[in-house]
């Protein structure tokens, strides 16, 4: 960690910096030093195995590609979620214990059917008859599905159609 810290000490009375004012900043500033660098950074690997296990499950029952890499995102340290890049570009964001957030399909290949709601394919199936989708995405208020001529689609938790995204 590299701060400059520069104290000027002035002889005016607004200025001076007392012998305890001083060691408060550079104790500061140690403190910042250490803080900035007990943050880990992202660590990218290809081994299955970093990811928990019910993510392990999940690729291996719904997915044939081979992993390109896992990013592992961490904060302070601590592991955030997962995100797993397959050789054919298909992308899936895991949270921490192995839930899937979030896929991501090339646009030739859409969302792999058992893992969409009922609900949400057969609104697609009868509305979009000739889209495939291609990102689904969990939310607090439900799922976000993007079809593969780009047309976002919110649903709630149930399933049941709410909006057009823009």
């Amino acid at each position: 960690c590299h701060i400059y810290i520069s104290i000027i000490m002035l002889n005016s009375t607004h200025y001076l910096l007392t012998d305890k004012m001083k060691k408060t900043l550079i104790a500061l500033a140690v403190a910042l030093c250490c803080a900035v660098g007990a943050q880990a950074r992202d660590e990218v690997v290809r081994d299955v195995t970093y990811l928990p296990k019910p993510a392990q499950s999940f690729l291996t029952r719904n997915f044939k590609s081979e992993i390109s890499f896992i990013k592992i995102d961490k904060t302070l340290g601590y592991i955030t979620d997962y995100e797993v890049v397959l050789t054919d570009g298909t992308e899936i964001d895991f949270n921490r214990d192995g839930s899937w957030d979030n896929i991501e399909m090339p646009v030739s290949k859409a969302v792999p059917s058992g893992l969409v709601p009922k609900q949400i394919a057969d609104y697609v199936a009868k509305n979009f008859p000739k889209q495939k989708i291609v990102s689904i995405d969990k939310e607090s208020h439900g799922y976000d599905i993007e079809l593969q001529n780009g047309l976002d689609l919110v649903f709630d938790k149930a399933g049941q159609f709410k909006k057009i995204d823009d």
